[in-house]
């Protein structure tokens, strides 16, 4: 599987990534430990989380302890779940930071991302001290920002992160001009979350509550000609824009499904995008995304 660059870091990452969140709930050990373990044995080597994915830091803890060596490993941090805190406390993060590594068997993480934190926490400055005293306590190897819109521009803008996790796909495109050129010009490593717009487009109908609804919506607004013929020809176009975009070092990828990872590695078998397409997908974009289309956390 092809690598890339992440950042300045020195990290070498496969394109492809796996996302934790939904594992976190109703997924079997047995299950996890087969989708997991293929992954890294066809070549995935980043595996991202959260303290907020339910069981899916004990899981991944549990079923790859003993491969720690074989990938890259990132979580997040900022919100209380479970822990008598609120958000975004100094506390609960040292709290929350300790409870991960705990959870992931592991001594040290290779990137611990806020998660989704306001620019107005941002700028009181308590919660990038947590994290960087964990980089010098050697609890994780970088820091990083995981978030959207303004919040996610500050956030790259202020030069202390080594990492942006941010949305990015065909139904989410602001970042393109607005965040991912700062990023790059930071030497930071980018990872695209919701790289295939949460297949929005293969429901037929979506109530407004549903996560993945604004995709929905806007998919159909877009109407791009990709998406009206065979799913994993839509999928394998949908994930190629996202990793062809500029600056993306890795694309995560959540599944409970043990062979979709698979099928999903096997969809970039021929390569990105051509520049043609891309311009195509863009052009659209430009020609039909409203003002208020704003990155979707």
């Amino acid at each position: 599987m092809e690598k890339r660059s992440y950042g300045q870091t020195g990290m070498e990452v496969s394109v492809l990534g796996f996302g934790g969140s939904e594992i976190g709930s109703g997924v079997s050990r047995e299950d996890v430990d087969r989708l997991l373990h293929s992954a890294l044995d066809a070549g995935l080597n980043v595996i991202d989380t959260a303290e907020c994915y339910g069981d899916s830091e004990e899981l991944i803890g549990s079923v790859l302890s003993q491969r720690r060596d074989s990938y890259y490993l990132f979580t997040k941090c900022g919100h209380a779940s479970g822990l008598d805190y609120a958000d975004w406390d100094p506390v609960l993060l040292e709290q929350t930071i300790e409870r991960s590594l705990k959870r992931l068997k592991t001594d040290y993480v290779d990137m611990i991302h806020l998660h989704s934190c306001s620019e107005e926490v941002l700028r009181q400055g308590a919660v990038i001290e947590v994290l960087q005293r964990a980089k010098e306590a050697g609890k994780t190897r970088f820091i990083g920002y995981s978030g959207d819109r303004n919040d996610a521009l500050y956030a790259v803008q202020t030069g202390v992160f080594d990492s942006l996790e941010t949305s990015v796909n065909i139904a989410d495109q602001e970042v393109l001009e607005q965040t991912i050129p700062e990023a790059r010009k930071r030497g930071m490593g980018i990872t695209a979350k919701r790289p295939i717009a949460n297949a929005a487009w293969t429901f037929d109908t979506m109530d407004e509550t549903a996560y993945p609804f604004v995709y929905w919506n806007r998919l159909r607004e877009l109407n791009y000609d990709f998406l009206a013929g065979d799913v994993s020809k839509a999928v394998e176009s949908a994930l190629k824009f996202t990793l062809s975009v500029p600056g993306v070092d890795t694309a995560i990828v959540g599944t409970t499904k043990p062979n979709r990872w698979q099928q999903n590695a096997e969809l970039l078998q021929g390569g990105m995008l051509t520049e043609d397409v891309f311009r195509q997908i863009r052009s659209r974009w430009h020609e039909i995304a409203g003002e208020d289309w704003v990155g979707q956390t």
